[in-house]
């Protein structure tokens, strides 16, 4: 695979090289983990000049819900008459002392669906028993999730309801920059949240902090060209907020997608895996849609209260953040695999640890 990426995008690293010799070391965080897959599996961070890192960042939607959200379902789970509809990427996350699989496997009522649309279903056929379809991503899946209470309503489903783990990029990226103990020069934007939200919402990292950003596509040729921009960024000593990935994503993102939205969530604080609390990075299901919201119609409130995570010996806080790659974990490879998940990040297709595993 190295081998035939020199070969194809030999012309590109050339150029990332030649920029690279006019600069100190420099940190590039990756937000998206289809980014860090993609990366993984291509081999380009070891085709990058030394001084050049790629650091893997928060943006695993799996990986960065906490592990309260976690238990909240866990709890859910218990009841007899509920149906717990998720993707299959969060049945194997832990929370403080389970999974869903092993509740599952306990007796739960635990469906795994590949969209609302399955959710949907499933209230329709299971009149007798509430659904609670875990809502979780950012805000590519935010609109679809809100999309399915207009369907449960016009369609009379009073039984389905949608716990919300939903998170907003933007926040973690402040959070991040706020933190004195992360080093960054630059971020590679996601780009399916970019199709969303545009590139406004990312204007205040080079503004206030001075520090470019490019939103790419997913293919390694994408990913160059991200990363050559960049570079170009701060060896002019520029900050912008540029495209690579004009193929997806407009300036203004879809402005229907974040009306959809606006409709039916309300942001507020909410905890991230490594982060703590972030104000104003989470989304809420609105009072007037409260019959739609499982916080409220199974009455367990949204506890922010949760063991102390530097007590929790997986590293999955630290590699959110950057301050860590995956095989700095005392515990990668022994015991943590893809068959022993001991954290989020490698459980889920898009977790840091998961990618290093199968690839670096």
């Amino acid at each position: 695979m190295l081998h035939s990426i020199n070969n194809s995008y030999s012309q590109k690293l050339k150029e990332i090289e030649n920029l690279a010799q006019r600069l100190p070391s420099v940190s590039i965080m990756e937000v998206c983990g289809t980014h860090t897959t993609a990366i993984g599996r291509s081999g380009l961070r070891q085709l990058l000049p030394d001084n050049i890192k790629l650091i893997s960042g928060p943006g695993c939607p799996v990986c960065v819900t906490h592990k309260r959200e976690i238990d909240n379902y866990l709890e859910l789970a218990k009841e007899k008459r509920v149906i717990i509809a998720t993707f299959g990427d969060l049945l194997q996350v832990p929370g403080s002392e389970s999974t869903l699989a092993a509740a599952k496997s306990r007796g739960a009522n635990v469906v795994v669906v590949y969209s609302t649309l399955d959710a949907l279903k499933l209230a329709r056929d299971n009149p007798g028993h509430g659904i609670v379809f875990l809502g979780i991503g950012f805000e590519t899946t935010a609109p679809t999730v809100a999309l399915s209470i207009i369907q449960a309503k016009s369609q009379g489903l009073k039984n389905y309801s949608v716990y919300s783990m939903h998170k907003l990029v933007p926040p973690v990226l402040k959070a991040l920059l706020l933190d004195s103990s992360v080093k960054l020069d630059g971020f590679i934007c996601p780009g399916h949240v970019s199709t969303i939200i545009g590139t406004a919402p990312y204007n205040f990292i080079a503004r206030d902090y001075n520090k470019p950003c490019v939103i790419t596509g997913f293919e390694i040729h994408d990913i160059l060209d991200g990363l050559y921009l960049l570079l170009l960024q701060i060896t002019q000593q520029r900050a912008e907020v540029r495209i690579q990935y004009t193929k997806g994503v407009q300036p203004k993102g879809s402005a229907i997608a974040r009306e959809v939205m606006d409709i039916f969530f309300r942001s507020g604080s909410v905890l991230w895996r490594g982060f703590g609390m972030i104000s104003d990075s989470g989304l809420y299901i609105k009072e007037k849609f409260k019959d739609y919201d499982a916080t409220v119609k199974f009455d367990f409130a949204v506890d922010h209260y949760s063991k102390d995570e530097e007590e929790d010996p997986c590293s999955c806080g630290d590699i959110l953040k950057g301050l860590r790659a995956p095989n700095e974990c005392s515990l990668f490879k022994n015991p943590c695999t893809p068959r022993n998940p001991i954290g989020p990040c490698m459980v889920s297709s898009e977790g840091a640890c998961g990618a290093y595993y199968r690839y670096e």
